[in-house]
C-alpha cells in the first residue's frame, strides 16, 4: 500500500505544473547563470553574510545584544532555507522512484521501494557532500549563540562568499583544474615538512638554549622557514639543526617557484573563458542582436553595413587571426566552434539574439550551425551562405530560412549587365558605399503610368537608371526565366524587355538617388493629371 502511494505520488508531481514552476523558479534562483534574477539573489546573500560577519566580529568585544541575536537569527533562517532549498533542486527523486517503477514493470518484476530509497539517498548524499554543501552547512554553525566555540567555523561564512562571486568561483575554477599537480605538490610539502620537523626535533631538543621544546615547535618553525617568512622567535643552534635549515630553505624556494607556475598556468589557460566572460557579460545588455558565424570576406562586410546601420551583433569564429581582426575592428567577438550548442546558448541565441548569419566560407560547417541553430531555437531566423549550388537544399532542409550565393550572384551580376556601364557604375558605387549611389524599389499602383507596361517602354536607360528585378505574387509572370522564390512572392531577375508589368508588382532599381526620386515625381505627376482629366 506504501508503495503504490509513493509511486502515485510521483506520477503526479511529474504532471504537476505547479510543481515544476516552482522548482524551475528556485533553480533558475539559485543555480542558472543565465538567470536574470539569480545576480540580485547573490547580491543579496553577499550582503547577509558580510552582516552576520559582522555582527559576530562585535560580539567578540561587546555583550551581545537582543536585536544582535533576532538578525542572526533571520540570517540563520535564509541560510538554512537556501541549504533545503538546493538539497531539493539537486535532483528530482520522483523521476528516480518512475524510472525504477518503470524498469520493474518493463522486466515484469517486482518493484524493490528500498533499492529505489537507496538510489535516492545516494544521490542526495551526492550534494551533501559536495564541497559547497558542507562549506554551506558549516557556514550556519556559527550562529548557534549558546556555544562560543562554534565561532570557529565563521570562516566558512567568508568561503561561502565563493558561491557567490564570479572572481572567487573562477579562482576556485583555476585551482580545480590544477588539482592534480597542487595535490602532487601538497603531499611533497607535508613530507618536507614532517622530515625537517623530526630532524630539527633530534638536533635541537637536548641543546639548553633551544626553543624547540616539543614535536609542535619544531613543525611550526618548519612551516615558518619554508614559508620564508623568519619571524626569528626560534632559530637552530646546533650544527645539525642550521644544515637542515639551509637545506628547508633551499627546497622551498623551488617549492614557492613550482607552486607559482602552477597558478600562472592556470589563470593563462583561463584566460579565454575570462575573454569570453567579458563580452557574454556587455551582450546581456542588449535587447536584440544578431549572431555572425564567421569573419571571412563575407563576414566583415556584413559586420560592417550592421554597424552602419547601428545593429547590435556579436561574431563567433574559430580562427584566431579573425577574431583578432574583429576586436582590432572594434567588435563583439569571440573565438569558439559556433556549432556546439554551449557556445551558441551563452551567446543568447534563446535570448536576446534576433538572427543569425552562417557566413564562414565552409558550406560544411554553416550546415552544422544552421541545424544546431535550428535545434536551438525553432524561431530565430537564420540567413546562411553556400559556395556550391548543390548545398542550398541542404541549408534549407537543415533550417535556414535563407540562402546566400555570393559567387553566383556575382556571376549573375556579371553576366546580365555585361556591357551597361550604367549599372556597373551603380553596383561599384554601393560596394564602395557612396552615400548617392542606392538600390530602392518603386511599387506599380492600379492606374499609374507604370501599369500595363512592359520593361522596354519605361525607357529606365534614358532616366540612367537599370533594374535590378521585379518582385510580384502575380501568377501570370510565371512564364517568364531567372524568378526565384521570396517566401509567397517570386524575384524576376533582370525580367526580359517584354515582361508587362502589374498591380502591386514591385521594381527593384538601382541608381543615384535624385535620379530615383525624379522617376517617382514623374510618376506622381503623371497619375494627378490622370486625376483631372477623370
Amino acid at each position: 500500500m506504501l508503495t503504490k502511494l509513493i509511486v502515485y505520488a510521483a506520477y503526479y508531481l511529474k504532471s504537476s505544473e505547479s510543481y515544476k514552476n516552482s522548482k524551475l523558479f528556485f533553480y533558475n534562483l539559485l543555480e542558472n547563470p543565465s538567470s536574470t534574477s539569480k545576480p540580485y539573489f547573490d547580491m543579496f546573500m553577499t550582503g547577509l553574510i558580510v552582516l552576520s560577519i559582522f555582527f559576530l566580529l562585535y560580539d567578540v568585544e561587546h555583550e551581545a545584544s537582543a536585536m544582535g541575536g533576532y538578525i542572526e537569527q533571520g540570517i540563520l533562517a535564509v541560510f538554512a532555507c537556501e541549504y533545503l532549498l538546493r538539497f531539493w533542486i539537486y535532483s528530482d527523486t520522483h523521476i528516480i522512484i518512475l524510472e525504477e517503477h518503470e524498469k520493474s514493470q518493463y522486466l515484469n518484476i517486482e518493484f524493490s521501494f528500498y533499492k529505489t530509497l537507496r538510489k535516492v539517498i545516494a544521490k542526495k548524499m551526492e550534494y551533501i557532500f559536495s564541497p559547497f554543501a558542507i562549506i554551506d552547512l558549516l557556514a550556519i554553525l556559527p550562529s548557534y549563540r549558546p556555544l562560543r566555540i562554534l565561532r570557529v567555523f565563521l570562516v566558512f561564512r567568508l568561503f561561502k562568499l565563493f558561491r557567490y562571486s564570479s572572481s572567487a568561483k573562477l579562482f576556485s575554477d583555476v585551482l580545480a583544474s590544477k588539482r592534480f599537480e597542487l595535490l602532487t605538490l601538497m603531499m611533497f610539502t607535508g613530507f618536507l615538512i614532517f622530515i625537517a620537523s623530526v630532524s630539527v626535533y633530534v638536533f635541537e631538543y637536548p641543546e639548553p638554549e633551544s626553543k624547540i621544546k616539543s614535536l609542535f615547535d619544531a613543525v611550526y618553525w618548519a612551516i615558518v622557514t619554508l614559508a620564508t617568512v623568519g619571524y626569528g622567535d626560534i632559530i637552530p643552534h646546533t650544527v645539525g639543526g642550521r644544515l637542515v635549515t639551509i637545506l628547508l630553505i633551499l627546497t622551498s624556494l623551488g617549492i614557492l617557484s613550482f607552486f607559482t607556475s602552477i597558478l600562472i598556468a592556470a589563470f593563462n589557460d583561463k584566460m579565454p573563458v575570462l575573454r569570453e566572460n567579458r563580452v557574454y557579460s556587455e551582450l546581456e545588455r542588449y535587447k536584440s542582436f544578431i549572431i555572425i558565424c564567421g569573419y571571412g570576406r563575407v563576414g566583415q562586410e556584413v559586420a560592417r553595413q550592421l554597424s552602419n546601420d547601428g545593429q547590435k551583433f556579436i561574431i563567433i569564429d574559430k580562427k584566431a587571426p579573425n577574431v583578432e581582426l574583429a576586436k582590432r575592428d572594434g567588435y563583439l567577438s569571440i573565438q569558439n566552434d559556433a556549432s556546439k550548442n554551449e557556445v551558441l546558448l551563452s551567446a543568447g541565441i534563446c535570448r536576446g539574439a534576433s538572427a543569425i548569419l552562417c557566413v564562414t566560407g565552409d558550406d560544411v560547417t554553416n550546415v552544422y550551425v544552421t541545424l544546431t541553430s535550428r535545434n536551438l531555437n525553432k524561431n530565430i531566423r537564420i540567413i546562411s551562405r553556400t559556395n556550391r549550388h548543390d548545398n542550398v537544399s541542404k541549408l534549407y532542409q537543415a533550417g535556414a530560412d535563407h540562402v546566400i550565393r555570393p559567387f553566383e550572384i556575382a556571376g549573375l551580376l556579371a553576366a546580365e549587365f555585361l556591357g551597361q556601364p550604367v549599372a556597373f557604375e551603380a553596383i561599384s558605387g554601393i560596394l564602395q558605399n557612396q552615400a548617392d549611389i542606392v538600390m530602392e524599389t518603386v511599387l506599380v499602383n492600379e492606374g499609374s503610368c507604370l501599369d500595363n507596361q512592359a520593361i522596354s517602354q519605361l525607357d529606365l536607360g534614358d532616366k540612367k537608371l537599370s533594374l535590378i528585378g521585379v518582385i510580384s505574387a502575380n501568377p501570370i509572370h510565371f512564364k517568364h526565366k531567372n524568378k526565384y522564390q521570396v517566401k509567397q512572392q517570386h524575384f524576376y531577375f533582370n525580367p526580359e524587355p517584354k515582361f508587362i508589368l502589374r498591380n502591386e508588382d514591385i521594381l527593384v532599381v538601382l541608381g543615384r538617388k535624385y535620379g530615383i526620386d525624379h522617376f517617382r515625381d514623374q510618376i506622381e505627376k503623371h497619375r494627378l493629371l490622370a486625376r483631372k482629366v477623370l
